[in-house]
């Protein structure tokens, strides 16, 4: 044991002016070289000490041994973290993950909207931003009074120049040799009577883009927005059609069953006119700020398709029947990921984002 304790002071003394790489290589061969080093020497003499001496002595031989190693191998990291400048890159570090890109949410809401509409069989279409009075307004049974035409509404980039009336076209449109106003659509309702110009019944198209509006930029307004109309065309279509319509896509956007209802409501480009609401998302019915404390969240606007729109464009109003639906890509947003400020959505906060995004 006294030999134990010899060769343990003389190691620890030794280690203490080992103070380079080759100087403690040379320590380490000294003490646990497998043939010459002294803790070897040491554990092959156990054999010639007293029987009743071995097992304690080949213990502390051990126990020496371990401690020579963790010694040696303490120095050598500490030797090697000296050595190595501070700006060095520690191979030794985890690796770091790299940030993964995302579509933007709003991207992502629309696209869910319109893979449901898709599988239900419905025609994808897209149209100019900038639109004229007929498309936006006229053909829509909107009227040059009418409160939806108001300039503190809309953003015209021209004005209409009036002119001698030369009578009704082909499509019931009134031909005028005047310039009409151009502006920045209001909603993608136009592109439903694009669409009816060109193709003959049955119908079925949704309409994604960007509208605009003359709002402030609040918590629930934004002068411009992303808006998805869908029309649907044929002999019969009712508003039992329409209905379980909505009912099937609320049904899929929000994930298993969801409460609906349908209250009353008026747009002058559909008669009977209606506004689906859903249970709030946030609170399961019961009320919350969220909404309101009614328990519901109004998302979209809907009814029959008014005679007058059939008539602007040729269609037979007494031979084809149509709904029409609309709502905002951001509205959807906000009821679908519990959101109360709509500007999160455009100030590009990638906290806000990375929490969002699917």
């Amino acid at each position: 044991m006294a030999s134990v304790e010899d060769l343990q002071q003389q190691f620890h003394a030794a280690l203490e002016s080992a103070t380079s790489p080759a100087g403690l290589k040379a320590l380490r061969d000294e003490y646990l070289s497998r043939k010459h080093g002294r803790v070897t020497l040491l554990v092959k003499s156990i054999a010639t000490a007293p029987p009743d001496e071995r097992r304690t002595l080949g213990a502390a031989a051990n126990t020496l041994k371990k401690q020579i190693e963790a010694a040696l191998d303490a120095r050598d990291a500490d030797l090697l973290a000296a050595a190595r400048p501070k700006d060095a890159l520690d191979v030794t570090l985890p690796g770091r993950r790299p940030l993964v890109g995302r579509r933007h949410p709003l991207t992502q809401v629309r696209e869910r909207v319109e893979d449901i509409f898709m599988a239900m069989g419905y025609q994808v279409i897209e149209g100019p931003e900038i639109e004229d009075d007929w498309h936006n307004f006229e053909a829509l049974n909107m009227p040059a009074a009418h409160p939806a035409r108001d300039m503190q509404d809309t953003l015209y980039l021209s004005t209409p120049v009036p002119a001698p009336s030369t009578g009704l076209g082909l499509s019931g449109r009134s031909e005028s040799k005047g310039r009409a106003a151009t502006l920045l659509r209001t909603h993608t309702s136009g592109m439903q009577i694009r669409y009816m110009e060109t193709h003959e019944p049955p119908v079925r198209i949704i309409a994604p883009g960007r509208v605009y509006r003359r709002d402030n930029f609040d918590a629930t307004h934004t002068p411009m927005f992303t808006q998805v109309e869908a029309l649907v065309v044929d002999e019969g279509v009712s508003l039992g059609d329409l209905k379980g319509t909505l009912e099937a896509f609320a049904e899929q956007f929000f994930g298993g069953r969801v409460a609906t209802r349908f209250r009353p409501s008026f747009f002058p480009y559909t008669e009977p006119s209606a506004e689906l609401d859903v249970e709030c998302q946030g609170c399961s019915g019961r009320g919350c700020g969220l909404c309101k404390h009614t328990g519901w969240m109004e998302i979209l606007g809907c009814g029959m398709v008014h005679p007058a729109v059939f008539e602007s464009v040729g269609y037979d109003a007494n031979r084809y029947t149509g709904f029409a639906f609309g709502m905002g890509i951001e509205r959807l947003a906000i009821r679908l990921y519990g959101v109360d400020d709509i500007r999160m959505f455009y100030e590009n906060d990638l906290r806000f984002l990375e929490q969002v995004a699917l």
